[in-house]
């Protein structure tokens, strides 16, 4: 593992907000259990806690602690489409922080395809909140350096990489009733 993801986990440990490129975009992460920490991310972004954040993982077993509760089924949807580009809405049980999921019963999650995101949760050692890396109204960043016009010196690490070739934002699905809130 490159010592630069170690740093990022680091410096996650710390509370730290970063920087790291995702399959369609720069995104913004944090540790989704610290709440000072997604507060300043939300403050960056000039996002509202009500709507909710999404979590990104590195494998299915880093969400075991939130898909043990559905249907072989349900599990078995999650797999068709991971790792990759969609990200399924499914109920949280209150084992989520509300400042992760806002005002909603389900939670954001993605197994993420992209090799970077992946080393990164990998070192990181579980899902990590992943919005993309731009103020509320303003375009997503795809290079570096519009990452770093937005936010400055204001993050704590800037992850090695580049974005991946998806055009559009992943596709945002609802399991429980497989409606397609966003089309990737």
């Amino acid at each position: 593992m490159s010592h630069r993801y170690r740093e990022a986990a680091k410096r996650l440990l710390e509370g730290g907000v970063i920087g790291y490129p995702t399959e369609a975009v720069w995104g913004l992460g944090c540790d989704p259990w610290n709440e000072l920490a997604t507060t300043r991310l939300l403050l960056l972004k000039n996002r509202p806690v009500d709507k909710g954040l999404i979590l990104v993982a590195a494998d299915m077993m880093q969400l075991s602690w939130l898909t043990e509760r559905l249907t072989p089924g349900q599990r078995a949807r999650l797999q068709l489409t991971w790792p990759g580009p969609t990200t399924w809405l499914i109920p949280h049980h209150q084992r989520v922080p509300p400042w992760v999921t806002g005002e909603h019963d389900t939670v954001a999650v993605r197994v993420s395809a992209h090799p970077g995101v992946r080393a990164l949760c990998h070192a990181w050692g579980g899902p990590l909140i992943s919005t993309s890396a731009n103020p509320a109204g303003a375009q997503p960043a795809r290079e570096r350096f519009q990452c770093r016009r937005y936010f400055a010196q204001q993050l704590d690490y800037m992850c090695p990489g580049r974005v991946g070739t998806s055009e559009r934002p992943t596709t945002i699905r609802d399991l429980l009733t497989d409606e397609v809130l966003r089309a990737g």
